[in-house]
């Protein structure tokens, strides 16, 4: 099926949001793994089947723009799951002692891979894209949050347009959306005329980006203008493990400004993904999803804002606090190590999380959104 087809308003839809997260992407592979084999069990299809034979719309921020983009490109997940293990010391490739006063990792090796894996000439608008597909970057030229499709119909995807967005290099802006500051230098995007700076996706509010993919899909500023309801669209969202850094022995004078630069964009990118999550469940119907927090619980009961709601949502993610960790009976993970954006050396207990956290996906949670794929 083609990105034109997909765009089509008759039938049900289905929309996969993948969350950055660094390294802990591999938390994310091992749940869409299961999902993939759930599917190829409920539909009776084989080997071949993929995600993008199923999902119509797929985004992701930070190393959930990698993961997006290759399942768009109608890769299995095998194929990532293998990237991420054997290609990781790679993505995280320390740069030289003299540039790491700006960033711990060079984007040498890093934007390599990314042009060898997805084609240095391979562009967002390329046929060979299965799948609508939404990256979210952050234009730190103009401060603003860059969420980027290959919507043919969007605003600035119009062929007759000398900036069109549909022209330029898939890889760059996957490289684009995986610049964390103090991880990876900026990347430098030309658009039309111009040049532009841009940095993780992940510091914007859309490290977690369910909910703003529903909302380019439907409302008509982004014309796609998809019909909702709970029986008319899907929304799964996949998380790269909350990773709230709660310390019961912090000290006012331990905030100082090396223990800010480190904690504050992993305080700002948890609470945005929380945030994300919770307007997905007020505004959505959750067939699935652990507790937000001690006061509204999962939200997956009771009228909310709207009933019926406007979409139906589950939602995987892993609690990586030491707590979380040992109720999925991973006393010997060790949390802090699990909770790093960068954390090479752990891919083994970061997978292992993962493969606990895809024990909660089941068939039920795509009930009715199984038929005529």
């Amino acid at each position: 099926m083609s990105v034109e087809e997909r765009t089509a308003l008759t039938g049900s839809k289905k929309m996969l949001a993948l969350d950055g997260g660094g390294i802990r992407g591999v938390i994310s592979l091992e749940v869409l793994q299961r999902i993939e084999d759930t599917l190829r069990t409920e539909l009776a299809r084989g080997p071949d089947f993929v995600l993008s034979d199923y999902f119509d719309y797929i985004a992701g921020t930070s190393t959930g723009a990698i993961i997006a983009a290759g399942l768009s490109l109608g890769w299995p997940v095998a194929r990532l799951r293998t990237l991420y293990a054997t290609k990781g010391q790679e993505m995280f490739d320390k740069a030289f002692l003299l540039n790491r006063f700006r960033f711990r990792y060079d984007s040498v090796r890093l934007t390599a891979m990314l042009q060898r894996e997805f084609g240095a000439k391979t562009t967002l608008g390329s046929a060979q894209i299965r799948t609508l597909l939404l990256l979210v970057l952050r234009n730190a030229t103009t401060d603003s949050p860059w969420p980027l499709t290959n919507n043919p119909h969007a605003k600035f995807n119009d062929p007759a347009l000398a900036n069109n967005n549909l022209n330029l290099p898939l890889w760059q802006l996957v490289r684009a959306s995986t610049a964390a500051p103090v991880f990876f230098p900026p990347e430098v995007v030309s658009i039309g005329s111009r040049e532009f700076i841009f940095v993780d996706g992940g510091l914007t509010m859309y490290n977690n980006p369910a909910f703003q993919l529903f909302l380019m899909s439907t409302l008509d500023a982004y014309r796609l203008r998809w019909k909702t309801g709970e029986d008319r669209l899907l929304l799964v969202s996949v998380g790269t493990g909350a990773a709230a850094n709660a310390n019961a022995d912090l000290l006012p004078g331990d905030m100082n400004l090396l223990y800010n630069l480190s904690s504050v964009p992993s305080a700002l990118m948890y609470a945005a993904s929380t945030e994300q999550d919770l307007l997905c469940r007020v505004f959505g119907r959750c067939r699935h999803g652990s507790g937000l927090d001690l006061e509204v619980g999962n939200v997956s009961s009771g009228p909310g804002l709207l009933n019926p709601r406007l979409f139906s949502y589950v939602r995987y993610n892993a609690d990586l606090s030491r707590n979380g960790l040992d109720a999925m009976g991973l006393a010997t993970v060790e949390a802090a190590a699990a909770q790093r954006m960068d954390s090479i050396e752990h891919i083994t207990d970061l997978q292992r999380i993962g493969c606990q956290l895809a024990e909660e996906v089941e068939p039920g949670h795509f009930a009715g959104f199984l038929a005529g794929k």
